[in-house]
């Protein structure tokens, strides 16, 4: 790494050093060492569990009724028109900022090459070998398979935006493409070497050039080697995601028992800082992130086992049943979730991957939700992404699966202390969702104590989510994006002044009693200096179907009266003083304010962005409750109550 990297690197976390708590479990590496690891290890792809591309009866088997959905799925690609990834399209990132340009063709492909193989394996007759030929090249002769925003993975200060031979990173996708190669390598290069040997000598080469040199030579951020200081912010859903594809690539290409040793444990010792990074459980990137982040986390861990014969598996930890756990927990029911951060509000969810999560780690709630997930979102079938391990471990417990009983109970509570997340739900299908926190958590908003409501599993106090992303979304003018901004947040603006980014504006004190159903957590950190808040202390109490949410606070001055923000949806009524209607679908929720203390307007936020329109519809609203006088400190109190009937 040169000076420059390193002291960049220094500096970004000196910045954004994580608040979590810091945990030196090393789960795997206390497991064994590099020695006893050479050992373990089941080499030649005898680990390999699935039939061999010949074994018809072993795929008829294996995918049973899925057969015929999946060779149809494959047909849709017989004649696919494989996608140029333009030059231009990689600038584009650079000069308008858009993503979506540069990463549509590239994952049109991905899934197309997905689709064929998975088709080929369920038929055997060769019909498609021809097409995955096509996309296997097309992807061999791409230049990178990293996305056109995530080149600043690059060693180079002045970095460019298009993809340089002369440099292999490895991103999220680099190394997603790079196992499904390895998987097409394993189960056809036989088949190939018949076509032409030089087929599967190039996929040898590329894998090995692309991934797993660079991976044995390069400490890129996400895998939190040293001399990187482990615990802080970079340790995120990238490490678990990467590093499975990364094992996946070196487990199906190198035969090497030394070289595999070395590359498996610094795939330990990478996750490791994953896990060791102390969330309680809570994905705090939110339940549509937890598929790949505590979900590529379950991945690692099942080829490691896989890999090893069960020698290295730690799915009796408690910390690893809460990290999957999280995402039945964060669901309000009916695939609406709780979407703090980038999250989305609705997310149908990876039935089979949270069924697997759940039997590894014997959760019966998870696989009963798992189905109930699948009863909402039908038709799936086991190939739920372009993962081919997923898709083959979907297929392996697929019978179970099919036999398991479709439930979900909202939790009554879930209280994650070090997260700080606070989810409380009652038996008239209320459920609320509250945060402390900081900000500058993964893929945070500036939402410091910010709630959301749920009645009958309806979002009617929102969190807004995010919009597409762009390259504004990660750069140092995230927070002039409204979604980002805590004025935008279900939270008070204090003397005029909203919250601000970073790990210093945080919340303290955050608890919760669950005798009473009672979370609290005093904001006032989250603030800067010139809001002038000595305390704002924000609770939440759910009891008897009813929401209280309070307010104590005192400031060193008053400036400008308090705005206490409200971001719903639907039809929204403020004509009577106090009250406050809210109607979305058949759910009548009702907010009450004192009217002597506080005037209710209303701003109407049009939506134009996909990601936020599929989900809302072309409009939501704020309502501000402002206060008539201004308090050096005092007590607001609001009541929502979900109207039965």
């Amino acid at each position: 790494m040169s000076i420059k990297k390193s002291v960049f690197i220094l500096i970004f976390i000196a910045l954004f050093i994580r608040t979590y708590a810091y945990t030196e479990r090393n789960l795997l590496t206390k497991a064994t060492d590099i020695s006893r690891l050479k050992e373990m290890l089941i080499m030649d792809q005898k680990w390999v569990t699935y039939p061999d591309y010949k074994d018809r009866a072993g795929w008829d088997k294996l995918l049973a009724e899925n057969s015929q959905q999946i060779i149809e799925s494959g047909e849709k690609y017989l004649n696919y028109e494989w996608k140029l990834v333009k030059a231009t399209d990689y600038l584009d990132f650079k000069r308008s900022g858009n993503r979506v340009i540069m990463e549509k063709p590239y994952f049109d492909n991905q899934a197309a090459l997905a689709n064929l193989l998975l088709a080929e394996l369920a038929e055997g007759k060769g019909r498609f070998v021809d097409q995955i030929i096509n996309g296997v090249y097309l992807d061999c002769e791409m230049t990178s398979w990293v996305l056109s925003a995530h080149f600043y993975l690059s060693e180079k200060i002045e970095k460019s935006s298009l993809p340089d031979n002369k440099e292999n990173l490895i991103d999220l996708f680099a190394g997603e493409t790079g196992a499904r190669l390895s998987w097409i390598y394993y189960f056809l290069h036989t088949e190939f070497d018949k076509v032409n040997p030089l087929i599967s000598e190039r996929v040898r080469f590329e894998i090995q050039k692309r991934i797993l040199d660079p991976y044995l030579n390069a400490n890129f951020w996400w895998t939190a080697l040293p001399p990187f200081i482990v615990g802080y912010t970079f340790v995120n859903n990238w490490n678990p995601w990467c590093n499975s594809s990364v094992i996946q690539c070196f487990m199906l290409m190198e035969n090497d028992k030394e070289k595999l040793a070395k590359a498996v444990y610094r795939t330990m010792y990478s996750v490791d800082q994953y896990i060791n990074t102390d969330k309680d459980g809570a994905c705090d990137e939110g339940p549509g992130y937890w598929n790949v982040a505590g979900g590529k986390m379950f991945d690692y861990l099942q080829l490691l086992s896989n890999l090893t014969g069960g020698k290295i598996s730690i799915f009796n930890q408690p910390e690893i049943k809460n990290i999957g756990e999280y995402i039945y927990r964060a669901n309000a029911g009916n695939g609406w979730v709780v979407n703090f951060s980038d999250a989305t509000a609705k997310s149908g969810g990876n039935a089979h991957l949270i069924f697997n999560f759940g039997r590894a780690v014997g959760s019966s709630d998870m696989m009963h939700f798992a189905k109930y997930v699948e009863k909402l979102n039908p038709g799936s079938g086991i190939v739920e992404s372009s993962d081919i391990f997923r898709c083959l471990v979907n297929a392996s417990n697929n019978l179970e699966f099919k036999n398991t009983t479709p439930l979900f109970t909202l939790p009554t509570y879930s209280w994650y202390p070090k997260t700080e997340y606070c989810f409380m739900g009652d038996n008239q299908g209320n459920f609320v969702a509250a945060k402390g926190g900081n900000n500058a958590e993964n893929h945070n908003h500036n939402d410091v104590g910010s709630f959301i409501y749920f009645s009958n599993s309806i979002p009617v106090i929102v969190d807004a989510g995010v919009g597409t992303y762009t390259a504004k979304t990660f750069s140092a003018d995230r927070y002039s994006i409204w979604s980002m901004q805590s004025n935008y947040h279900n939270l008070p603006i204090i003397n005029g002044i909203a919250q601000l980014p970073g790990p210093e504006f945080k919340a303290k004190n955050s608890k919760f009693n669950e005798e009473k159903m009672l979370f609290s957590t005093d904001i006032a950190s989250a603030y800067p200096k010139d809001a002038e808040v000595k305390s704002w202390v924000r609770s939440y109490n759910l009891i008897e179907g009813i929401l209280k949410i309070e307010d104590t606070f005192s400031l060193n001055k008053t400036l400008n009266p308090n705005h206490l923000n409200f971001m719903v949806w639907g039809e929204v009524s403020i004509t009577t003083p106090g009250v406050v209607g809210l109607k979305v679908e058949q759910e009548k929720v009702e907010l009450l304010y004192d009217k002597n203390t506080f005037t209710a307007q209303l701003d109407t936020i049009q939506l134009d962005d996909e990601k936020f329109t599929k989900i809302w519809g072309k409009q939501i609203y704020r309502l501000s409750l402002i206060a008539k006088e201004l308090k050096m400190s005092g007590k607001y109190q609001f009541c929502v109550i979900s109207i039965k009937g």
